[in-house]
């Protein structure tokens, strides 16, 4: 399955309180040839909820009366339809303070539209591998690279059929990476992901492990080329990824 974004298909809903920002991010992704909704608040967003399907929002979190950390639990609770929030409150608890509440990433305000634009294709390609409410029976398979990832039994194999032994916590890592491919990734967005198990030292938690894991799936751990490190930044998984299903009989 080819996991590009056909951007012509996908409708956007923008809702921010600024009107400058709603009427730039209009401009900018239709230009990009996506279909945009704009809302101001939580209920001009229900109203274009009730009549579209959206296929991704991008929401700001300091809004008047419900925030957008309130709309998107509750958006979590009622769709699947994936968030990209905006915020002038940047710091990395913020972050993920967001990405609890369900947001699939994050951008801190004043913003590049072309970053923006980066992050809604990625989060759009994501959406579009995520298994099909009609699979029942087939287990979904990330590939990348020379290698296969089997979500649900938690198998990660090389296109000759050999098994690599990961621990649970190399899985989840790994498939932290996976589902967000070009996504840079910060030490603590990771341990967050990888349900905080790591057990070591805070601040060689995830670099031990994505040490580890790079010496199970890299051709030379020491020139990565599938989990690059981003200076001052964290992780970045570099490969193209595509989905696949598999019969799990």
């Amino acid at each position: 399955m080819n996991s590009s974004v056909k951007t012509s298909t996908k409708h956007l809903l923008v809702v921010d309180d600024d009107r400058e920002i709603r009427v730039l991010l209009n401009k900018f992704f239709s230009k990009k040839g996506f279909r945009v909704s704009i809302a101001a608040d939580h209920g001009e967003m229900q109203d274009i909820l009730g009549k579209w399907k959206i296929d991704l929002v991008v929401l700001d979190r300091m809004l008047p009366g419900k925030d957008g950390l309130s709309i998107c639990a509750e958006l979590r609770d009622a769709s699947k339809v994936p968030v990209v929030m905006l915020t002038v409150l940047g710091e990395e608890s913020d972050k993920l303070e967001g990405f609890r509440a369900g947001v699939d990433d994050y951008l801190a305000k004043p913003f590049n539209p072309q970053e923006l634009l980066a992050r809604v294709k990625a989060v759009l390609r994501r959406t579009d591998m995520a298994p099909p409410s009609s699979t029942e029976g087939f287990s979904r398979v990330l590939a990348f690279g020379n290698w296969r990832l089997n979500i649900a039994l938690r198998k990660l194999t090389s296109r000759s059929g050999t098994m690599v032994d990961l621990s649970a916590t190399e899985f989840d890592l790994l498939t932290s990476f996976v589902e967000r491919p070009g996504i840079v990734l910060s030490r603590d967005q990771l341990l967050d992901l990888a349900g905080g198990q790591v057990e070591l030292p805070f601040d060689r938690k995830i670099d031990m492990q994505v040490s580890r894991l790079r010496r199970k799936i890299e051709d030379d751990p020491k020139y990565p080329t599938l989990i690059q490190t981003v200076r001052g930044g964290g992780y970045r998984f570099a490969a193209e990824v595509s989905l696949h299903e598999e019969s799990s009989a």
